[in-house]
């Protein structure tokens, strides 16, 4: 262990004793020597000293290395056989002797004196040690034979950074693939040691072979697993403190999977070509832990024809076969002229028939057949004789019934003033004027009417006079209809203090009936009673808008104001000396229509009426949409209800027909069709990124307490007719528009909407609790059953003083668009600026007929018709006047029509309705090179000369 100096040689007893007394003297000396000068003086004591005879010293326990730990000194030791004397070197330098403290015993095994000795370091003489090394110590032990040294023990402040070199980085890796997450601990001393916690609970690397931490302080998962997500943490520790990373993350995600096609579903239509279509779903896996949705298509389509069922037919009777023993002969046929195909029924009636063939010779029972048969005839009659009159009295009980019950429920509802026309369930207008001063209710209807001013409205008018029977007699009975279209003075108008474009509406018509070009009308002039008018808000809520106008022959057009919905009647569609009253509604309430799976309604209900009218040339009816038009992504039908209630579909409107025919635009879907009813379009989306448009909007207004003003934030499917609704329920409740609406397009991605409040000044209002934000769940937006969706906001002011109000509303989908409405507002009615909404611009008059109603003057429309209708050999025909007009698709229904080129042109009237670009049709011809005459610089002298002629030619 150590190093030895030799001792003396031999010689007699008294050399050794002196010897043994110089080598005692030096070391008392050296002592001395050293308690005078202290231990900074830089002499060393003697390496080595004479020594008695005996061993070297063995060192029992040597200094170790140590660490001072923020302030506590350490204690080194030092333990040594046989050993006189044993002191500590620092540095190269003996440590002075009151430092050391020492304890002698002696080794009971070899009689050996043992000695150990220890001293104290401190943080400051590490500190204050500057050298190429570390601070070390060193013990030297003294024996008879010599000195030995032990090993140098360093002594280092013990220390642990606050920061970690490298932090843990948050992952998304796909489900099996590799996760390694690095980690490089603080510097410290000495070297902390490094633990991985997951989720606040440690990490062993020894119960999991799939996960690897011995690698320079990573974290190493071989084969991610969904149970691998979480959040992990890297902790350093050593003796003096203990260190957190931050946490990192781990997401382990799964990419969707399609599942297996399905069978191709049975053909769509029974017969003729139709398609067929088959699903997946993307469940095999499910995407999970925000994985991609897979890609491709979710539907498949292909055509598909069905072979059309053929009924079957009799063929002629056989010769009669000769007379039987039994006085009867037969004859027979068979269904073969066809036979039945493809499940046609098969043919109705006998295929055998068999008579009498001796005219009543023949014997049957010993009688005479003749005489047998007239009783029996005679029976018969009597039972269809009884039947009948049976069936009579019924009919009549009925009758009387009916009328009874009929003359009950309007017995509240006296007539005043009936048309002639009620005979027949028409609707004819009625001019009243103000007979007496005192009292602006009461009416006469004899009165010659006065057409200068006046306004129209549509509603019940009760003139009651319950006892009276000669009404009762007279007009309760034959008139089926109770609402009467009223044309009234303007004076009687204020004197109820309604609008002038109120519109009322009392019980739907039960039928509509066609009207004769020739008819008279006459008054019923009933007896002078004090009629009354029902209270107008007394009425029921409406559900649906409705409008109504005559056509005839010259056909029209029908619209309902600021709804986008519109009906167009071509000339010529309504048979001469004919006219109908035809009804346009939109349902407001809910739907009847109810989604099946994933399509969902893409616009309002519209019904158009009467739906027995037969019209010769089909009619267009515009019906507004909010789907962001593409094939890729959506696949939208036409649906039409049944006289059940039920709903069916018409046509895919990609789809081929000859029964009808859909224009898609933007905004508008434009439909062609030959029977009136109830229509609907309905959308199922191909992918996730198919798009409904929302239009959002925020009204104001102020509450009960004075301090207090709500928000309301309306998002509704981008039709007119939907946000036409919001504005009324917000005008009846006081609500203000304070920013023009915006377009939003709401994916069809399975996320939420979300709608909060942004930038309130903090000092002059605040947001009730909790209500900042607010979350739509995506089914409520993507399936909305047309009620207005709104979210409401409620916000307080400070103090009175506060009248001005900015702010932000964000409306956005999560992972899609979104939109901000900046609001900045006044709170007083008088300092507020009006919002002014720009709605759709239809017609001021909801029904045009003749001419006026159509865009292209009707010489002109004569002419291209004549010119296109008839086929050319250079291909200039219907056709490329089709393609002209971006009509691609479909054209075989057109090739069905007897004028082809006149159905084209209705379409272009139905989809110009607004801005009648004539302009665009000049050009489109004048590129097929069939005409030169640019139709926008006609002039309106020779429209008008147009119209004119137009309707000399046609008796008006």
């Amino acid at each position: 262990m150590g190093t030895a100096a030799a001792a003396g040689g031999g010689g007699g007893g008294g050399g050794g004793a002196r010897r043994w007394l110089r080598w005692l003297g030096l070391c008392l000396w050296a002592a001395g020597a050293a308690a005078a000068r202290g231990t900074d003086n830089g002499e060393a004591l003697p390496e080595s000293i004479p020594s008695a005879p005996g061993t070297l010293p063995h060192f029992i326990e040597e200094p170790d290395d140590a660490y001072i730990i923020k302030s506590n000194p350490i204690a080194l030791r030092c333990k040594a056989r046989p050993a006189m004397q044993i002191f500590f070197k620092c540095n190269g330098e003996w440590v002075h002797q009151n430092e050391h403290v020492s304890e002698e015993s002696l080794d009971e095994s070899s009689g050996l004196k043992v000695r150990e000795v220890f001293i104290n370091v401190t943080r400051q003489q590490v500190e204050d040690f500057h050298g190429p090394e570390d601070y070390w110590c060193q013990c030297v032990a003294w024996s008879h034979l010599g000195t030995s040294k032990s090993r140098k023990a360093s002594v280092r402040i013990a220390y642990l950074r606050k920061n970690f070199e490298q932090d843990p980085q948050g992952r998304e890796v796909p489900i099996e693939g590799m996760i390694v997450l690095h980690c490089r601990p603080p510097e410290g001393v000495p070297a902390a040691e490094v633990e991985w916690l997951k989720n606040e609970e440690p990490i062993d690397s020894e119960q999991d072979e799939n996960i690897d931490t011995r690698a320079d302080h990573n974290l190493i998962i071989r084969q991610a697993r969904l149970s691998d997500s979480g959040n992990y943490t890297c902790m350093a520790a050593n003796i003096v403190a203990k260190r957190r990373s931050l946490s990192a993350t781990v997401v382990v995600y799964v990419n969707g999977g399609w599942s297996s096609w399905t069978e191709w579903s049975a053909c769509n239509v029974r017969c003729g070509r139709g398609w067929q279509k088959r699903s997946r779903t993307c469940t095999n896996p499910a995407p999970l832990n925000g994985g991609a949705f897979c890609e491709g298509m979710s539907v498949q389509k292909i055509t598909c024809t069905s072979l059309c069922p053929v009924d079957g037919s009799w063929e002629v009777w056989s010769e009669w076969s000769v007379c039987s023993p039994e006085c009867e002969h037969l004859r027979i046929r068979e269904c073969t002229a066809p036979p039945p195909r493809n499940g046609g029924k098969f043919c109705e009636g006998l295929s055998q028939e068999s008579e009498n063939c001796t005219d009543g010779l023949c014997i049957l029972d010993k009688k005479p057949l003749h005489e047998i048969k007239p009783q029996s005839i005679e029976n018969a009659s009597d039972i269809a004789l009884y039947s009948g009159l049976g069936a009579a009295v019924v009919a009549v009980a009925v009758l009387v019934i009916g009328v009874t019950l009929y003359r009950r429920s309007q017995s509240d509802y006296g007539v005043d003033v009936i048309d002639s026309s009620a005979l027949t369930g028409g609707f004819q207008t009625f001019n009243f004027k103000t007979v007496r001063q005192g009292n602006s209710l009461l009416l006469n209807s004899a009165m010659q009417p006065d057409l200068t001013v006046s306004r129209t409205y549509s509603g019940p008018i009760c003139l009651q006079d319950p006892l009276d029977k000669e009404l009762m007699t007279e007009s309760s009975l034959f008139n089926p209809l109770s609402d009467i279209k009223v044309k009234v003075q303007s004076s009687f108008m204020v004197s109820l203090g309604v609008s002038e474009r109120a519109e009322y509406h009392g019980k739907n018509h039960s039928g509509t009936f066609p009207h004769g070009n020739n008819r008279n009308f006459s008054t019923m002039h009933p007896r002078n009673k004090t009629p009354y008018i029902q209270n107008l808000s007394s009425l029921p809520t409406r559900t649906e808008l409705r409008t109504t106008g005559v056509f005839g022959h010259l056909g029209g057009r029908l619209v309902m104001p600021n709804t986008g919905v519109s009906l167009l009647i071509p000339h010529g569609a309504i048979p001469e000396e004919n006219s109908w009253e035809i009804y346009m509604s939109i349902n407001q309430g809910e739907p009847s229509l109810q989604s099946d799976g994933s399509e969902v309604l893409l616009s309002p209900e519209v019904t158009c009426g009467p739906p027995d009218m037969i019209v010769t040339t089909p009619f267009a009816l515009t019906i507004p949409h909010c789907a962001d038009v593409s094939s890729e992504h959506w696949n939208i039908h036409l649906k039409k209800r049944t006289q059940q209630g039920k709903w069916e579909e018409v046509m895919s409107v990609e789809d081929e027909s000859t029964s009808c025919y859909c224009l898609l635009d933007p905004f508008a879907c434009h439909v062609l069709l030959d029977s009136f009813g109830t229509y609907a379009l309905t959308g199922e989306p191909i992918t996730d990124c198919a798009v409904k448009q929302l239009k959002v909007a925020v009204f104001g207004c102020m509450s009960c307490n004075s301090l207090d003003y709500n928000l309301r934030v309306y998002c509704v499917d981008n039709t007119p007719c939907a946000f036409q609704e919001v504005v009324s329920d917000e005008t009846h409740q006081g609500g203000q528009l304070l920013e023009e609406p915006k377009l939003l397009h709401f994916k069809g991605n399975t996320f939420s909407l979300q709608i909060s409040v942004l930038d309130i000044p903090p000092f002059l209002w605040r947001i009730k609790p909790f209500t900042a934000c607010q979350e739509v769940p995506f089914s409520r937006v993507w399936c909305s059953n047309r009620q207005p969706l709104h979210c409401a906001f409620s916000l307080e002011r400070y103090t009175p003083t506060t009248t001005q109000l900015s702010c932000k509303i964000c409306i956005r989908q999560l992972k899609g668009h979104e939109q901000i409405l900046q609001v900045q507002t006044s709170i007083l009615e008088s300092e507020r600026e009006t919002i002014t909404f720009i709605a759709q611009e239809d017609s001021t008059f909801p029904a045009q007929t003749g001419p006026k109603a159509f865009k292209i003057p009707y010489s002109i429309r004569q002419r291209i018709c004549a010119t296109f209708d008839t086929p050319n050999a250079k291909g200039k025909d219907w056709q490329m006047l089709a393609q002209k007009n971006s009509i691609n698709r479909n054209l075989s229904y057109f090739a069905t029509q007897s004028s082809p080129s006149a159905v084209i042109l209705n379409l272009w009237e139905a989809r110009h309705q607004h801005d009648g670009d004539l302009d665009s049709l000049a050009c489109a011809l004048e590129e097929i090179g069939r005409t030169h005459t640019k139709l926008a610089n006609i002039t309106e002298s020779q429209l008008d000369e147009a119209d004119f002629n137009y309707s000399r030619q046609n008796g008006l």
